[in-house]
């Protein structure tokens, strides 16, 4: 397969080229660090104009630099999901400044860890507000552009977390199952103009948050017990799977899970 060294991502990474990517614009939610970040990379590196929001505004200005003083091409403002008018009004202002989105991926998540008896109303709320709500109002903002001109790609992302039966957020894993319902609920409205729309499951993917938080010497133990395939998911391999659904090469995969995981489901 052909591949391309590339400039803008992280040293030493190369992705497939795919053609029919490049000119196209693509918005991420959550883009400014870890899987985010990866995606916005690869993104970029495809020739894609990439717009990305997140609430971390140093990082995200930096990426963005990076990208552009790399000959890229990216859009960043700092916006917080759980605003929906503002989180739509730039969605609205990066396809105004760039044009109409092909590509929207609804990767924002928080899945900081909590007991079932330390669950208040507010916090099963606020999980819902960043984790769920979020991904319904980005494809509210992108469907009507998308179905007028009879393409797109709106990549949700899921977790296998619910699959794996982990206990230690139950908050977050159940927004993430009813990721996969919100999905399936836009699969034939949308597949009628030819706009498709996938789940992708990543399994434990080691960002520098989880190193930092989760990864001691029980989290390796745990991680070799669970995962079969040897190795670590990198945020770089979860944004090869965003660039597979975002192109042409998956034009009649629609309504379906792509999981990366390493064997653990």
């Amino acid at each position: 397969m052909t591949t391309i060294d590339t400039s803008i991502a992280s040293p030493g990474l190369s992705y497939a080229i795919y053609p029919s990517l490049s000119g196209k614009r693509a918005f991420v939610t959550g883009g400014a660090t870890g899987i985010g970040a990866a995606m916005v990379r690869a993104y970029a590196d495809q020739g894609v104009h990439v717009g990305f929001i997140d609430i971390a505004e140093t990082e995200g200005r930096q990426l963005c630099r990076s990208i552009t003083d790399a000959g890229g091409a990216a859009w960043f403002r700092k916006v917080d999901v759980t605003d929906i008018a503002a989180m739509q009004a730039a969605i609205a202002d990066f396809a105004k400044a760039e044009g109409p989105i092909d590509v929207l991926v609804n990767n924002v998540a928080n899945d900081s860890r909590h007991e079932m008896q330390d669950v208040t109303p507010d916090v099963w709320n606020q999980s819902f507000d960043v984790n769920l709500r979020p991904a319904f109002f980005a494809i509210q903002a992108v469907a009507e552009q998308m179905i007028a001109r009879k393409q797109g790609s709106i990549i949700n992302f899921g977790s296998i977390s619910w699959k794996a039966k982990v206990d230690s957020m139950p908050a977050y894993t159940t927004a993430k199952a009813a990721v996969h319902g919100l999905t399936r609920s836009f699969v034939k409205p949308l597949g009628a103009a030819g706009v498709r729309i996938n789940t992708l499951l990543p399994g434990w993917v080691m960002t520098e948050r989880q190193i930092t938080l989760h990864l001691d010497a029980e989290g390796e133990q745990f991680l070799r017990a669970n995962q079969p395939l040897a190795g670590r998911i990198t945020p770089e391999d979860t944004a090869a799977m965003a660039l597979f659904l975002s192109a042409d090469d998956s034009a009649l995969c629609t309504g379906q899970e792509f999981t990366v995981d390493g064997g653990w489901t």
